[in-house]
């Protein structure tokens, strides 16, 4: 069964039709620049016209980096506001024709990861990051998969995001010694509350593992993502798949 999986990010949107039956991408990624951010009326034709390029009828899972509550979007903290509120499935739904299925950005990454990448067959509670315009997290246990939004944890008078995501590395220009020690007293500070016994790091930085895991130092084992920057895609539509039976 193929469903087309959506990752919307802060500064771009990405998709690809997925085998859910191994969480592979069926063709090139297309990628889709969006360097202001979209009100939620351009996102959906953004959405739709990345649909048309895969000439894609069928279910769609669409990831979002904010808080999900079924349909609606409470958060939107590196989009456009007028995302809270929003009823996203009804609206991503009108504009492709489709069933959409909406998830968290960095839950579906897990539930593509512990399915199919680097979290297969472990029981333990597994927490999952991902590093791009800012942090998603969600963790995982014995199946159950709990969505957070860690990245938003108050560290030194501000979010947690605004010291530790990979924009701000490239931002700043921060060294990867620089950068990957300011993310190893993040992630301690998460291992001293959650005690984890695998971390996952997803997001485009984790191609760039070898560059910074050295400094990160943590208790638990780390592992790049298996799906690397694709791991949203999958995991947004096993989501679909799981929501449509």
């Amino acid at each position: 069964m193929k469903i087309l999986g959506i990752d919307i990010g802060g500064s771009a949107l990405k998709g690809a039709p997925v085998d859910i039956r191994t969480g592979r991408l069926l063709a090139e990624r297309l990628r889709i620049e969006t360097p202001v951010p979209l009100s939620p009326a351009r996102m959906a034709a953004a959405v739709a016209g990345l649909a048309r390029q895969f000439k894609w009828r069928g279910p769609i899972g669409i990831g979002f980096p904010g808080v999900i509550h079924g349909p609606r979007i409470l958060t939107s903290a590196n989009l456009h506001p007028g995302f809270i509120g929003c009823n996203a499935e009804k609206l991503f739904a009108t504009a492709t024709g489709c069933p959409v299925a909406l998830i968290n950005d960095a839950a579906a990454a897990a539930l593509a990861e512990m399915k199919f990448g680097a979290g297969r067959n472990f029981a333990g509670k597994t927490l999952l990051l991902t590093l791009g315009t800012g942090v998603g997290s969600a963790l995982f246990y014995r199946g159950r998969l709990f969505p957070c939004e860690l990245g938003h944890l108050p560290l030194k008078g501000r979010d947690a995001e605004k010291w530790v995501a990979a924009s701000v590395r490239e931002k700043k220009d921060l060294s990867w010694e620089v950068w990957g020690t300011r993310l190893g007293k993040y992630i301690r500070i998460l291992e001293k509350i959650l005690w984890p016994e695998l971390i996952i790091i997803g997001g485009g930085v984790s191609a760039k593992h070898l560059k910074y895991f050295k400094y990160v130092r943590p208790r638990a084992r780390m592992v790049p993502a298996k799906f690397l920057n694709g791991a949203g895609i999958a995991g947004a539509a096993l989501w679909a798949a799981e929501k449509n039976g």
